[in-house]
């Protein structure tokens, strides 16, 4: 069963094709052909530029973890036989903090439904009972519906295309490296070298290289999706780099 093509699902959705096909022929005088392409840029910035106080909620937890991290730590050495007591206590640290260790992920929750409405939108036929005239809106010459796994399969390579692709894909390398570098969270502060928790650190270090699966992941959606996952990947690498300055001279005057 297909999901988008579901009652208000699909409501959703025509809204959606709506917005971006007007917003399409808006940019048109000034994109051209590749008005449509433009059109999902500026959704893309549109819905980054709503989850601003998230990214602010988001940059502020991460303060939060790093504060605590010397607490934690204690907790962890306190209570290393007790794995539920860890966690119980664990989890009333942060209550009394009144912070969630989830708050990181905020940003990727509210997104996945976007990012799922694009996917759909230059992947059906027909949207909501009509025609899907975005089906037949291209970017340098490769249509928007087309993912870079379907071209490789398809038999009649085109290397102008496979070359499209991998331009796109390789900014997202690019983005995600400079992201994993610049984004990377410091060492904690006033715990000795002996206290240092080396298996959380490795395991950090192994989790930095999981947004490397974006590039996967983009590889198999049409390339409509592939601008909406580079733009938001390069938005919140500039996102995360100006809020950091911001809230930490913010939070430098009120002290």
């Amino acid at each position: 069963m297909d999901i988008f093509a579901a009652g208000p699902i699909a409501g959703l959705v025509d809204v959606v094709y709506q917005f971006v096909t007007a917003l399409s022929q808006v940019l048109a005088p000034i994109a051209g052909s590749a008005s449509a392409a433009l059109a999902v840029v500026v959704l893309t910035l549109i819905v980054r530029t709503l989850l601003i106080p998230v990214g602010m909620s988001q940059v502020r937890a991460e303060f939060t973890r790093r504060r605590l991290a010397p607490k934690l730590a204690e907790l962890q050495r306190a209570h290393a036989a007790d794995r539920e007591k860890l966690q119980r206590k664990t989890m009333e640290l942060y209550a009394r903090e009144k912070a969630s260790p989830f708050a990181g992920c905020l940003p990727l929750v509210l997104q996945a439904p976007v990012l799922s409405l694009v996917y759909a939108l230059f992947l059906h036929p027909s949207i909501n009972g009509h025609s899907n005239a975005l089906l037949s809106q291209h970017l340098f010459g490769v249509p928007l519906g087309t993912s870079f796994v379907h071209v490789l399969g398809s038999g009649s390579l085109s290397l102008p295309i496979i070359a499209v692709f991998v331009v796109f894909l390789a900014a997202i390398a690019g983005v995600t490296a400079v992201s994993r570098k610049l984004l990377a969270s410091p060492p904690v502060q006033g715990l000795a070298p002996a206290q240092s928790n080396q298996r959380q650190n490795q395991l950090t270090r192994v989790l930095s290289f999981l947004p490397f699966i974006t590039v996967v992941f983009a590889a198999f959606v049409p390339l409509a999706a592939v601008l909406y996952l580079l733009t938001t990947t390069s938005w919140t690498v500039a996102e995360r780099v100006t809020l950091r300055r911001v809230l930490s001279q913010a939070s430098v005057v009120a002290a």
